[in-house]
């Protein structure tokens, strides 16, 4: 009978031993779908680039949406939406594959320095030229945008 348990005793063990690093890394997920409210924008909003980041943001719009790179990204209770429009449809993104320079937007970033406000098309237009050519970087906050409005001359775009 000692033998016995002896023997169960090592073989319990002897499975702790291998079973116990796996069950360490045990893991258990809970994922609790918050509902994006919606949101609708009735015509294609204006919109201005955040100084330093090249993120985009319609400040007529009270909800926080950025525009970066082709995508618009919108944060929600600790979540962060992606969509190819402005008024979605809106996909949930990890917090880790939101652009670094969207993601570290100040949240007092409605009230620094702004540029002027853009159309929309134009942005959509031109944001890939702009941010190859760093056309905002070269112009500083002071300076209006790309409208033509307050520029020294001419190779503004339209």
């Amino acid at each position: 009978m000692k033998k016995y348990i002896v023997k169960a005793i090592s073989v319990g063990v002897l499975l702790m031993i291998i079973f116990a690093p796996a069950a360490a890394n045990a893991r258990v997920d809970v994922i609790v779908n918050v509902p994006l409210p919606p949101l609708v924008i009735p015509a294609p909003p204006g919109l201005v680039v955040i100084p330093g980041t090249g993120v985009y943001y319609p400040p007529d719009v009270d909800v926080d949406i950025f525009f970066y790179h082709g995508y618009w990204y919108r944060p929600y209770n600790g979540y962060w939406y992606r969509s190819r429009g402005y008024n979605g449809p809106w996909a949930t993104i990890e917090v880790g594959r939101v652009p670094r320079p969207v993601i570290g937007i100040h949240p007092g970033f409605r009230g620094g320095p702004m540029y002027e406000r853009v159309p929309h098309g134009r942005v959509m237009k031109n944001w890939r030229r702009w941010e190859r050519d760093r056309y905002w970087e070269r112009r500083g906050p002071e300076r209006r945008g790309p409208e033509g409005r307050g520029h020294e001359g001419k190779g503004h775009e339209r």
